[in-house]
């Protein structure tokens, strides 16, 4: 069964905090909120917690994981970024923007996608995940809380609770977050394209 962390959306309880960092370190899957929406979250080692997140919402091997970063520190450790799209990601972030770049050595082979040896990777504007990055000191491997055959995300924590209690470990709830996933821009040619239009504005990368 899945265990149940109510936290505040913009002064999350550092106990909680860390108790919900415990967990992912043990090679826990979460279900947390985002600055966009409910999302499934893992170590970054954690196999059985990618292969979870998969079965879940029923995914191929082409599907890109996001790596949730906590700063453009964490998160140039893992994409290969040139001055021009650093200056592009720096104006929209921290936001609800998942870029797609070229990864470097750093990310597993299995999160890469198979032909184009890039990966997601986001800086998300949200106190609650923000706290969470912070104490475990190492991104997140996520992907949004999108089960088969649904339109739109789940949006309260009680409801993913119930929903999926044998298929999580945890689930984070601060209260109700958007139901748009990310912007989805794919600079890994250099040149922006907008892959998916979601929570932030795609007009700056148009």
């Amino acid at each position: 069964m899945a265990t149940y962390f109510d936290v505040h959306p913009v002064d999350p309880q550092p106990r909680t905090i860390n108790r919900v960092a415990d967990l992912v370190r043990r090679d826990g899957l979460i279900a947390y909120p985002t600055d966009s929406c409910f999302a499934l979250g893992c170590r970054l080692g954690n196999q059985d917690g990618i292969d979870r997140m998969r079965a879940i919402r029923h995914l191929d091997d082409r599907h890109h994981f996001t790596l949730v970063c906590r700063d453009f520190a964490q998160l140039g450790q893992f994409v290969k970024i040139d001055n021009a799209v650093f200056r592009s990601l720096k104006a929209a972030t921290p936001g609800s923007y998942t870029f797609i770049l070229p990864a470097t050595k750093e990310v597993p082979r299995r999160l890469l996608h198979p032909r184009k040896k890039t990966v997601g990777v986001r800086i998300p504007d949200h106190a609650v995940t923000q706290a969470l990055l912070a104490e475990l000191g190492e991104p997140l491997v996520s992907s949004t809380l999108l089960l088969p055959d649904e339109a739109e995300p789940m949006t309260q924590g009680w409801e993913i609770k119930e929903r999926l209690d044998h298929a999580v470990d945890a689930v984070l709830d601060s209260g109700e977050c958007g139901t748009q996933p990310t912007t989805v821009i794919d600079f890994s040619q250099g040149e922006p394209e907008v892959v998916r239009r979601g929570a932030g504005d795609p007009s700056r990368f148009e």
